[in-house]
């Protein structure tokens, strides 16, 4: 199970590299790239699944849930904002900043704490 663990974990990490990365390359023409949509779906999924398989013991560390819950609110909030800034022809640079900053506090927290 460790194998799968770590795929997950993988998963979750391009995830979050889509979402920064649309985000920047997003800031030249104040436009949402269609892969940050994808990109914040599968680190949101990979990591309630990696959650799951650690809080069961099967694989991972146990855990943090103060942590976990931090890091859960981020993330629907990033998903909240591609969801809406998709939607939307032009966004502004603030908007793709947020997101991107978001992004970044997401895996400073899981990296630092």
């Amino acid at each position: 199970m460790e194998i799968v663990y770590g795929i997950v974990l993988i998963l979750h990490l391009i995830g979050w590299a889509l979402v920064l990365g649309g985000a920047v390359y997003g800031l030249r023409e104040s436009k949402m790239n269609k892969g940050m949509l994808h990109g914040i779906l599968t680190a949101l999924i990979a990591g309630i699944i990696m959650m799951g398989l650690g809080s069961s013991g099967v694989a991972g560390p146990e855990p943090d849930n103060i942590k976990m819950g931090i890091k859960l609110v981020i993330a629907l909030v990033v998903t909240a904002l591609v969801i809406v800034g998709g939607r939307r022809e032009k966004v502004s640079k603030g908007f793709l900043g947020g997101i991107a900053g978001l992004t970044v506090v997401n895996v400073a927290i899981a990296v630092l704490w």
